[in-house]
């Protein structure tokens, strides 16, 4: 059990003792600090059940927790607050024979979870929307990860459909001579087509400009259609054109994704699906769940209980094509096949929230998956300009993410220039800055979109992000480069006896208390993140380690110190933050440096 499980444990067992319910006995960490570290008000949950005043029944249970080692101090307060205060040498206990990070973190959960994020579609460009996904997704991937479950990240590429079909009619009419488009097309004896002469500049270009062609050139709309349809039965030449499109835009995709430490397990997208439609319609029609209506065909999944329209969900068009409800249930079966996860989380924007209701409903009435499957939607907000609305370019289109990384670059490169300057870098280091600037940068990126819940809207501020102060990534980034300084300095035949040796650790103060209880209250609060899909907590977390470190590092002389034996323990604790700081900015996919 993790410190606050345990504290929880024995007031619990008081409780009970006491003659009421244990599960009265969850404690909370204190919002007062200045009163006490943790609070239990459960006298006051249990005073209705029990008909008795809930000071009667806190002072009961108190009186038992005074005789446990675990607390200082235990007190009951009106109107039936339970405050209390921890033991030096129980919160050292909790320590003992722990190394680093990770002993601290137990394999509390053991699910395989399926995580769909990112969803950028092939042949177009990220944009800032496609971040927040990416980020988001990451994060909840890696904090899963790190409380022991199995979590298969999955980017889910549109790469399938019309919008393809657009982009293979635009660039046959751009390059209507081209290999792909004969009718004896063949590829080369090594396997591979012939070059494709779109780069992924004009790829950009290339979509957004047949979208537009085809709401006023109906011959034009024909064309793509053909082509999806081509695509979709996989026609040689057509087939292969878009291998080399998927190609090209996975290339530039990944390159940006690097940049924002963003991995995927698996880069399917839609057309890994297709192959599992046939399975998919098998299955609908074996429970004569798909019926025609207007002539395409669709599947009832409205509830009785339903507060608003969940209208039926389309599978196939009259035409015969697919949709994007056909390849998600088509994607679950491959998954199920694939995986057999317990738990699937798609992370998209809020829009597609009936979408997902629609395609989980059918996904269970069909029994792709069992019902104790746990089928997860969870949406993210916009990142908007300091004009309150989506962050765009000042031509008005939407601002690609590698434009708004290279904005936050050039402002981390400016901070961190005058910061070289003003510490007196040897000139020789000086030449990291720009590496140190573009892990400053993405940092304040990263952290300034993580810090800010899922689900809300946020404005993008670059100064306020790339500061050095506050809540930001270059703040926490910059405590690890602070404390890399102070053991760089500390005597280093001396640094083996305190890496890793945390029963070297002793409490000398109440600001060691604070930031050792802050480490050991990790655990709870990854596992909180995690079943809240909310990385903002960890950031928090995170914000508060580094807070509490450098108000302990102002009060301490640490390097000036005389006593060897609190030395010791000092930089001890300073290896075992910076452990914490650095792994725990890993869980968000966040790169530290050694130097500021």
């Amino acid at each position: 059990m993790n410190l606050l499980e345990n504290i929880s444990k024995i007031v619990a067992d008081a409780f009970e003792n006491s003659g009421y319910d244990r599960k009265f006995g969850n404690i909370s960490i204190s919002n007062r600090p200045d009163l006490c570290e943790f609070q239990c008000n459960g006298a006051l949950s249990g005073a209705k059940l029990y008909k008795k005043n809930p000071l009667e029944i806190a002072k009961e249970v108190s009186e038992i927790l005074k005789n446990d080692e675990a607390f200082s101090s235990v007190e009951f307060v009106p109107p039936g607050f339970i405050n209390i205060i921890l033991n030096e040498n129980y919160i050292l206990g909790f320590m003992k024979d722990k190394n680093n990070f990770k002993d601290f973190i137990d394999d509390v959960q053991t699910d395989t979870i399926v995580l769909d994020y990112g969803g950028p579609n092939v042949a177009k460009p990220l944009h800032v929307g496609h971040m927040r996904s990416a980020n988001i997704g990451e994060a909840i991937k890696r904090i899963g990860k790190a409380v022991g479950n199995n979590v298969i990240g999955d980017v889910h590429l549109g790469d399938w459909g019309m919008p393809l079909g657009l982009v293979i009619a635009e660039i046959k009419e751009r390059y209507p001579d081209l290999d792909y488009f004969k009718a004896d097309f063949k590829k080369n004896l090594d396997g591979i087509s012939d070059v494709c002469p779109v780069t992924v500049e004009q790829l950009a270009e290339i979509y957004p400009a047949a979208s537009e062609k085809s709401k006023s050139d109906e011959e034009f709309k024909k064309k793509a259609l053909e082509m999806t349809s081509k695509l979709q039965n996989r026609e040689n030449g057509i087939y292969d054109l878009w291998e080399k499109i998927i190609e090209i835009s996975i290339l530039d995709i990944k390159k940006i994704y690097g940049v924002l430490n963003v991995e995927f397990d698996y880069w399917y997208g839609e057309s890994n699906a297709s192959p599992y439609i046939p399975k998919l319609l098998d299955a609908l029609n074996d429970k004569n769940l798909m019926y025609e209506s207007d002539g395409a065909y669709v599947v009832d999944v409205a509830q009785e209980d339903d507060k608003i329209t969940i209208p039926p969900t389309l599978i196939l068009k009259s035409d015969g094509s697919q949709l994007y409800t056909t390849t998600d249930l088509a994607t679950i079966i491959q998954r199920e096949e694939d995986f057999k996860p317990n738990q699937y989380i798609y992370l998209t924007d809020s829009r597609q929230s009936l979408h997902f209701t629609q395609v989980f409903r059918c996904a269970k009435k069909a029994k792709i998956v069992p019902e104790s499957t746990n089928l997860n939607h969870i949406s993210f907000g916009t990142i908007n300009g300091a004009d309150g609305k989506p962050l765009k370019t000042r031509d008005g289109k939407a601002k690609s993410l590698e434009e708004l990384i290279t904005e936050m670059y050039d402002a981390a490169l400016k901070k961190v220039t005058e910061n070289f300057k003003e510490h007196n870098v040897d000139e020789k280091l000086l030449k990291e800055k720009e590496d140190v600037a573009m892990k400053v940068g993405v940092a304040a990126l990263k952290f300034g979109d993580l810090y800010n819940y899922r689900s809300t809207d946020y404005v993008l501020d670059v100064n306020k992000f790339v500061s050095f102060e506050g809540k930001t990534g270059p703040y926490l980034l910059y405590t690890v480069a602070r404390i890399n300084s102070i053991v760089n300095k500390y005597k280093s035949e001396l640094k083996k006896d305190c890496d890793g040796q945390i029963n070297n650790i002793k409490i000398y103060s109440d600001i060691e208390k604070q930031l050792i209880m802050k480490l050991l209250l990790t655990e709870d609060v990854l596992v909180k993140s995690f079943n809240d899909r909310a990385p903002n907590m960890v950031c928090e977390h995170i914000y508060e380690i580094s807070a509490a470190f450098n108000k302990f590092y102002d009060k301490s002389r640490i390097i000036a110190e005389e006593n060897t034996e609190k030395q010791t323990s000092w930089i001890t604790l300073c290896l075992l933050v910076r452990d914490f700081i650095i792994s725990l900015l890993d869980v968000l996919a966040i790169e530290t440096v050694e130097r500021m």
